[in-house]
């Protein structure tokens, strides 16, 4: 298994390259056939396959930048939506390239077409590509190593991915090494979950030197760590972690990506705000708006804005987020919670300044509190603005337990960059797609919080 895993890569690479040569031949026929032969002044040889290749390059950066290549890696279903989305947005932008280069508007409709024909060959391909991948490498046996409390969570979600993964035991590091080295060589990979630092590091040395292939839940320092700056100012590595959230460059330019894109939002989407609006106040008569009181950077309070997607009176019990098939949700609510349609008043905090486009999202004060008393790090998120859209929102679920979402927030203020802004917003367009995103809490519970903690002293 270990020496055919060698060339699992190879086989991702080459069934990838296809795929793009595919798409590529697709797109070349419709602008031999169709385009080129319309334009005023026609192109070259060396023209031609210049626009060709260009592209083949619109092709893989959208069909890799939505994870349509990583055959082996996400769910069927995942890989199709992200071949989709990358193809759709190839292919916008190839027809206003096609009209650039035309000098003039030229009919949308052959590459409409052309969208459907690359849909209709590609998918059935990533389909055929994924029955003999998942024949190679079938899923790998593992055992999780664990500290003082089962995982049971974090087994039940990787008993999720079957496909990919096969829980076979768990055992504690209390057991002793003696045991455990010789039990981890029986298996394909190890998980290392929620470890005092002293083993874990023990663990991980030995997986390192026995080449056994590990996984590791990070703790909150481990996050850190990762976005800290390599110093090589000497003959000792260092790393420098500022820990000061983002630095006044890049709130400055942030600001003026939250001004342009939430203008631009509410001019694009004003019609079907009002449509929003309207069938809200037709529903129940109630009010169209739910306003409520959020934590922003360094806990200041504002009031953020949404389209009222539950009942006039879901609150009269107290605060609590939505349960699983939560009967307070209205009609109407049901439809654009499903869409995320219900946040996009939060466009005018946005530009009012209260919020940013990307951010962690903003939590009721009553609610963080009560993550904070059992997560005391939780007050680690407010370093940035609250945001419409997140990593979190992206990486994680609605329903994510508040240590993982701090864990997920944490990577995005860390790892900040203008370039990460732009990625989560188009990745949020797929996370619209993805069902299990916007599921809700457990019925009996108020909040995020699970009703077995994980010990987190060790974090």
């Amino acid at each position: 298994m270990r020496r055919r895993d060698q060339y699992k890569h190879l086989l991702n690479s080459i069934s990838n390259f296809i795929l793009m040569l595919i798409q590529t031949a697709m797109f070349a026929f419709v602008w031999y056939e169709i385009y080129e032969p319309s334009l005023k002044h026609h192109f070259f040889r060396r023209g031609n396959w210049a626009v060709i290749g260009i592209y083949m390059l619109f092709v893989y950066f959208f069909t890799h930048f939505f994870g349509g290549y990583k055959i082996g890696y996400l769910r069927i279903t995942d890989i199709c939506l992200s071949q989709i989305l990358g193809i759709c947005c190839a292919n916008v932008v190839a027809y206003i390239e096609v009209c650039m280069v035309a000098r003039k508007y030229l009919l949308p409709v052959p590459i409409m077409a052309l969208t459907l024909a690359e849909a209709a060959v590609i998918i059935p391909f990533v389909f055929f590509v994924r029955y003999i991948y998942v024949r190679l490498y079938p899923p790998r046996k593992m055992i999780v190593i664990y500290g003082n409390y089962p995982p049971d969570e974090l087994i039940a979600k990787i008993n999720t991915r079957k496909d990919k993964y096969n829980i076979c035991a768990s055992i504690s590091y209390c057991v002793g090494y003696e045991k455990l080295y010789p039990l981890m060589k029986e298996y394909q990979a190890v998980v290392l979950c929620d470890l005092p630092a002293q083993a874990r590091n023990q663990i991980m040395k030995y997986c390192y030197q026995e080449s056994i292939r590990m996984y590791v839940t990070p703790k909150i320092s481990d996050v850190i760590l990762r976005g800290a700056e390599n110093i090589h100012l000497f003959d000792t590595p260092l790393l420098l972690s500022r820990s000061q959230g983002l630095s006044v460059d890049q709130r400055f330019f942030k600001r003026i990506m939250d001004v342009v894109f939430s203008a631009a939002g509410i001019l694009l989407f004003s019609p079907f705000m009002l449509l929003t609006a309207l069938a809200i106040k037709c529903y129940d008569r109630g009010p169209v708006f739910y306003t409520q009181e959020r934590l922003t950077r360094d806990g200041e309070r504002f009031s953020i804005i949404k389209f009222r997607s539950m009942s006039v009176d879901s609150e009269q019990k107290g605060a609590r987020l939505a349960a699983k098939n939560d009967a307070r949700v209205t009609p109407v609510g049901k439809l654009i919670r499903r869409i995320h349609f219900d946040e996009v008043p939060q466009l005018f905090n946005i530009l009012k300044g209260d919020m940013s486009i990307v951010g962690p999202r903003p939590e009721r004060e009553v609610i963080a509190e009560k993550y904070m008393k059992k997560i005391p790090e939780f007050v680690l998120r407010l370093k940035v603005k609250a945001g419409l859209t997140g990593y979190a929102q992206v990486y994680g679920k609605y329903n994510t337990t508040p240590y993982d979402k701090v864990k997920l927030d944490i990577s995005y203020i860390e790892n900040y960059s203008i370039w990460l802004d732009f990625k989560l917003l188009l990745m949020t367009v797929k996370v619209i797609f993805q069902k299990e995103n916007t599921e809700g809490v457990a019925k009996d519970q108020e909040t995020a919080i699970k009703e077995v903690q994980r010990n987190e002293k060790n974090s």
